[in-house]
């Protein structure tokens, strides 16, 4: 038997990874179910690992795999099936049988920087195929991580981020961000007054502040792809 609150946390880390391919951070989860710290949420994590709902990865920052739903969540789904699927933030999607997946073709762009922003975004370089089921209707995209600023987040140098085409985001978006028109990098989307912070996700980098005049979204990150 769950708690309210922990019903409530594990449909909304389903519904996160359903809608975003992303794991939602612990400040998000915070948020979500109206607490006021994050040793509250994992208190809720624990609570639902003991009880066989979720299991936490090794070796993955902040990696879930959701293994049930309680009754009372599933009939929610309207009689859809269920299906545990792995969530994270490093928002690494696992295909165990792609030959059963229709999948579409997205354009590679070349890098992108998480880390110093670099001149991008390049030209079509490739094509990769992409589970069309776990893509939405809009226009995609997608980009090889350069450099070490997002490793917190689970995104590594060599990745490839999946990016749905937009110019507008909301506070915790991961974007592409192309500064003063000339460079661009991918970073975590803060709205600070009138101004925005890029937020890193690793000490070593600091959060950069612009005025809106100098940043463009270009996208948001709804996916990613490793090669192990």
């Amino acid at each position: 038997m769950l708690t309210g609150r922990q019903r409530e946390l594990l449909k909304f880390i389903n519904e996160k990874m359903k809608e975003t391919g992303v794991s939602p951070s612990y400040d998000e989860m915070r948020i979500a179910v109206n607490l006021s710290s994050k040793s509250g949420i994992h208190r809720l994590i624990n609570a639902l690992e003991e009880r066989g709902f979720i299991r936490r990865l090794a070796n993955r920052a902040r990696a879930i795999e959701i293994i049930k739903f309680p009754e009372e969540l599933l009939s929610s789904y309207n009689g859809a099936k269920f299906e545990p699927k792995i969530i994270s933030s490093n928002s690494n999607i696992e295909i165990e049988d792609n030959l059963k997946t229709n999948t579409i073709n997205i354009p590679l762009m070349g890098n992108i920087a998480a880390g110093t922003p670099i001149t991008a975004i390049q030209n079509l370089t490739d094509n990769i195929p992409y589970p069309a089921n776990l893509l939405s209707n809009h226009e995609h995209y997608a980009l090889k991580i350069k450099g070490d600023s997002m490793v917190n987040a689970g995104i590594l140098d060599g990745d490839t981020v999946i990016i749905k085409k937009t110019e507008t985001a909301i506070s915790g978006d991961i974007v592409v961000a192309l500064i003063d028109n000339e460079e661009a990098t991918l970073k975590k989307f803060r709205k600070r007054g009138d101004s925005i912070a890029l937020e890193a996700a690793n000490p070593n980098f600091e959060t950069k502040i612009f005025g809106p005049d100098r940043i463009k979204v270009q996208g948001c990150m709804v996916g990613l792809m490793r090669s192990y």
